[in-house]
């Protein structure tokens, strides 16, 4: 899946890979796609992010997007979650820079809406019991 939304002259797009009932989500967007941060969350945890440095030594602030997105999509995740995060918009201006939260709102309600949709059917794995080992 993925989805997008424009405003100011950038897109900010969610790429929503399905790995098995866990979702892995690339928030990108902008003049310079990266990976800024990655974000983890289940229904049922917190939200927690490492962010990297950038080129110029501060630490990337896109998990302020990926958190966003998070909030919004966690109590219909039917397993793990990984939010990689990473827009860059060249010379970005505060208007621009305001209007990213809501950008980032939108793609957390288009994601919701296809999750609360979606059919995860997939079988659960199967482990050894304590007194089973394998042949």
């Amino acid at each position: 899946m993925k989805y997008s939304v424009t405003k100011e002259n950038y897109t900010m797009i969610a790429d929503v890979k399905i790995i098995g009932k866990d979702l892995f989500i690339a928030v990108t967007g902008g003049d310079n796609p990266h990976i800024g941060t990655v974000t983890t969350l289940t229904k049922g945890t917190e939200i927690k992010t490492i962010r990297y440095p950038s080129h110029d030594g501060r630490f990337h602030k896109d998990d302020v997007l990926a958190i966003r997105i998070g909030k919004i999509i966690q109590d219909y995740l039917p397993g793990n979650c990984t939010i990689t995060a990473g827009v860059h918009v060249n010379h970005i201006s505060k208007k621009q820079i305001m209007v990213s939260g809501q950008m980032a709102k939108s793609l957390g309600d288009q994601i919701k809406k296809w999750l609360q949709n979606a059919n995860f059917n997939t079988p659960n794995p199967i482990y050894y019991s304590d007194s089973e080992k394998p042949v």
